[in-house]
């Protein structure tokens, strides 16, 4: 059994802009069934491990994103990799019901939907479960003061290191050079190693360029893409 979850501050939007009837039609009938159940600390106090073996069809690799945005990463992950099981972490509302109305497009059943904090997922997830996980275009935090909120830093890559099986592959495409130094500082002292960094137009074999990479490239800011592994 985990430890209780301290409280912990959030930073960052929930909502954004009014969202359209089909969208608001996506959350009131399709986000229930696609929730995972047993994540939030109100849900499972002890913070008992999920059941992973039960959570799809059957027993697979099970893959995270975290911040899927507006979701075309997610899908597209799903869709090429059938036979793979993916959790996607947001809590930004509108980007739950892009993700949602893409689903339904796409007609993809290995995907399940944690809208809410990463970290409480992270609490939950048996040690050494996961097989891959995505870390794309993150909120910057650009102001010297705030750097402390990124992913990138010990609290979080701390419980991401426990979940992730020895060799698993993590993941993370930026646009801001600073995001990337605070990456390469992190990410090793968490227990990783990095296999390969390039840049733009050297991206992952199965990468689909999101909406947050083509703003990036539009307003001039190249993106880079670093592949670490979980140290054995």
């Amino acid at each position: 059994m985990a430890e209780p979850t301290e409280r912990r501050n959030f930073y960052g939007r929930v909502h954004g802009k009014t969202l359209r009837a089909s969208q608001k039609d996506y959350l009131a009938n399709d986000l229930e069934s696609l929730r995972l159940q047993g994540v939030g600390p109100s849900e499972n106090p002890d913070r008992t491990p999920l059941d992973l073996a039960s959570l799809f069809a059957t027993p697979r690799p099970v893959w995270v994103e975290v911040g899927f945005g507006g979701g075309e990463h997610l899908v597209h992950m799903a869709a090429r990799n059938p036979g793979v099981g993916l959790i996607g972490c947001e809590p930004f509302v509108n980007g739950i019901a892009m993700l949602l109305g893409k689903i339904r497009a796409a007609g993809v059943t290995n995907l399940a939907i944690h809208p809410g904090d990463a970290r409480d997922l992270f609490d939950v997830l048996p040690q050494a479960s996961v097989d891959k996980v995505f870390l794309n275009y993150p909120d910057p935090w650009p102001k010297a003061r705030h750097h402390r909120r990124r992913f990138v830093t010990p609290g979080y890559l701390a419980l991401l290191a426990r979940v992730m099986k020895p060799g698993a592959e993590f993941r993370v495409a930026t646009d801001i050079p600073d995001y990337v130094r605070q990456t390469l500082e992190e990410v090793p002292k968490a227990g990783f190693v990095l296999d390969r960094q390039t840049g733009e137009g050297a991206a992952w074999e199965d990468w689909i360029s999101t909406r947050y990479e083509q703003k990036a490239l539009r307003e001039g800011r190249a993106p880079h893409y670093l592949t670490f592994h979980r140290a054995t």
